[in-house]
């Protein structure tokens, strides 16, 4: 038990060394000036487009044929990710609301 007791007051009194030790050493010397603000990087987006910090994110989950498809709606659309997305919703939208006039 005596051993245990050495063990712990030799622990504590490390720890209250390191941490005089801490204390005693000088910081760096900070600038006098004013720190600089922040500024938020901005996202550049085509012309007439929303930043991303109005718009929301939709993902999914494809398999590989319908990741060419969309590969190649890109390309030949001239269109990126977010554009062929929309087109598609809008396309399908349209589609499904013509078919909710004329079933009543």
């Amino acid at each position: 038990m005596n051993k245990a007791n050495n063990s712990a007051a030799a622990f504590l009194a490390n720890m209250n060394r390191e941490a005089i030790q801490e204390q005693e050493t000088p910081s760096p010397a900070l600038p006098s000036s004013q720190p600089k603000p922040v500024v938020r990087a901005t996202v550049r987006s085509k012309p007439g487009t929303k930043s991303r910090e109005q718009l929301k994110h939709i993902g999914g989950y494809c398999d590989t044929e319908t990741v060419e498809m969309f590969a190649i709606l890109r390309a030949r659309l001239n269109m990126d990710n977010s554009e062929v997305i929309a087109e598609a919703i809008h396309e399908l939208y349209k589609k499904h609301k013509v078919k909710k006039v004329f079933a009543d």
